[in-house]
C-alpha cells in the first residue's frame, strides 16, 4: 500500500487549497493592516455610485457594516436587494446561503457578489441535499412520506429550499416559524408530520413553546446514522422530525451561565435567539429573532440590565449604542460567528475595486431549476399571514 506524504501546516502558516475553498483570491487582496483601506472602500463605492448596493448582515464586523447601504437579517436583506432593481451589483456582506437567496429574488441581470467565498454557514452545511433525499426515501419506506411536509429555515442552501418547494413545503424565518408550522400542519390533515430543516433547536422551541407539542412528539433525524438513528415506529409516532443541525454560535450558550448571571444580578433580563438550546430558552425571559432582540433593547428603559444570547458582533454593537443600559454577552467565552467574520475590510475593498475595474469576482449564481423550486418555497412563505421579512 502506498503512502501519501501529507504536508503539515503550522497554525497561521501555509494553506491547503484543496481542503478549504475561497482561501485564495484571483487578484491582489489588500493587507489587513493597510491604513488606507477605509479611504479605498469609500472611493470604490463613490466610483460605482448607484450601480452597487451593499448589504450588511447584523453579525458583520463594524469595519464592514459602516459601508452597508442597508443592514438587517438574511431574508430582509434579500428583499431589500430585490427592491433595488436598478442596482447592477449586489455586494452581500453575509454568508453563502444569504447571497443565494438574494440571487433568487433579484432580476437575472443583477449580479450578486460575496466578498469571500469561504463565508459559509455551518448550520446550512449540516443538511446536504443527498442526505435529505435519503431521509425522504426512508420516510417513504416507513409509509409516512405522504404525511410529511418539509419546512426549512431560511438558514439553508438553495437546493434544500428547492427540495421543500418540490415536495409541498415552505421556507420560514425565526420570526414566522410558528406561522409556517401552523400552515404545514394544515396540509395533510390530523396525521400531518413536519420535517424541520436544518436547525433542530428552532424547530423544537417553536413546536413545544408555541404550538403546544410535547418533547415526546419530537424526534431527531441524524443523517450520519443508519435510518437517521430512528425506527420506523418512531417515525410513525412522531409529529415533528427535527434534522440534527444547529448554529455553532447559538448552540454554545448554556443554562448554567444563566443561573450564574441571575445569582450575580437578580434584576437581569435574559434575552435569547430561538436557535439556542431548549434548556437555555426555558430559562430565558424573552425569546425572539435578531430584529426582535434589537427592538427589545431599543425599547428597554435606561438602567435596565440584559444578557443577550446571540452573535457577539451584534451584542457589542448594541452595548455601544445603548451606554445607558447594562448589556452583557451570554457566554463565558468570546464567540464570533467565524464564517461571518470571513467578510473583512480587505475582502470588501478587493470586491469593490474589482467591480470598478470591470471585473465581477465571486459571483453567486443559483441554477435555473434550483431557483425555480426554491422560489416556490419562498413564495409560499410570503403568502403566509403576518410579517415575514425578518429572521
Amino acid at each position: 500500500m502506498s503512502t501519501v506524504d501529507l504536508p503539515l501546516l503550522p497554525l497561521g502558516r501555509g494553506k491547503d487549497l484543496s481542503a478549504e475553498r475561497g482561501v485564495e483570491c484571483p487578484g491582489d487582496l489588500p493587507a489587513a493592516s493597510d491604513p488606507d483601506l477605509v479611504a479605498r472602500a469609500q472611493a470604490a463605492k463613490e466610483a460605482l455610485g448607484s450601480r452597487v448596493f451593499v448589504l450588511g448582515h447584523h453579525y458583520q464586523r463594524d469595519e464592514v457594516i459602516q459601508f452597508a447601504d442597508v443592514t438587517g437579517d438574511s431574508f430582509k436583506l434579500a428583499r431589500d436587494a430585490a427592491a433595488r432593481p436598478d442596482a447592477e451589483f449586489i455586494v452581500f456582506c453575509g454568508v453563502h446561503f444569504m447571497a443565494e437567496s438574494a440571487d433568487i429574488l433579484t432580476k437575472p441581470e443583477q449580479q450578486v457578489v460575496l466578498p469571500d467565498l469561504a463565508a459559509g454557514c455551518s448550520m446550512a452545511d449540516m443538511a446536504r441535499l443527498t442526505q435529505v433525499e435519503a431521509a425522504w426515501d426512508a420516510m417513504a419506506a416507513a409509509g409516512v412520506q405522504q404525511q410529511v411536509v418539509p419546512v426549512t429555515y431560511m438558514n439553508s442552501s438553495a437546493d434544500i429550499k428547492a427540495f421543500c418547494g418540490r415536495n409541498g413545503g415552505v421556507v420560514c424565518t425565526s420570526s414566522n416559524a410558528q406561522t409556517a408550522l401552523e400552515w404545514a400542519y394544515e396540509q395533510q390533515g390530523p396525521d400531518t408530520k413536519v420535517l424541520f430543516l436544518p436547525d433542530q433547536h428552532l424547530g423544537r422551541n417553536t413546536a413545544v413553546l408555541q404550538l403546544g407539542l410535547s418533547l415526546d412528539d419530537c424526534v431527531v433525524w441524524d443523517p450520519h446514522r443508519p435510518n437517521g438513528g430512528l425506527t420506523e415506529q418512531q417515525l410513525r409516532d412522531a409529529r415533528m422530525i427535527l434534522w440534527k443541525g444547529h448554529c455553532s454560535v447559538h448552540g454554545r450558550f448554556s443554562e448554567d451561565v444563566v443561573d450564574d448571571l441571575r445569582a450575580a444580578d437578580p434584576d437581569i433580563n435574559i434575552l435569547v435567539h430561538p436557535e439556542c438550546k431548549h434548556e437555555v430558552v426555558l430559562k430565558a425571559d424573552l425569546i425572539g429573532s435578531t430584529e426582535f432582540i434589537i427592538q427589545t433593547i431599543e425599547a428597554a428603559p435606561a438602567g435596565s440590565s440584559w444578557a443577550i444570547g446571540t452573535e457577539l458582533n451584534l451584542v457589542k454593537r448594541l452595548a455601544d449604542s445603548h451606554p445607558d443600559k447594562k448589556i452583557a454577552f451570554l457566554d463565558r467565552n468570546v464567540c464570533y460567528c467565524s464564517t461571518m467574520n470571513r467578510i473583512d475590510l480587505p475582502h470588501l475593498v478587493w470586491a469593490l475595486e474589482s467591480l470598478v475595474d470591470g471585473v465581477v469576482v465571486n459571483r453567486i449564481e443559483v441554477d435555473p431549476e434550483t431557483e425555480k423550486w426554491a422560489l416556490v418555497a419562498l413564495e409560499r412563505m410570503l403568502s403566509l399571514p403576518g410579517k415575514t421579512a425578518k429572521d
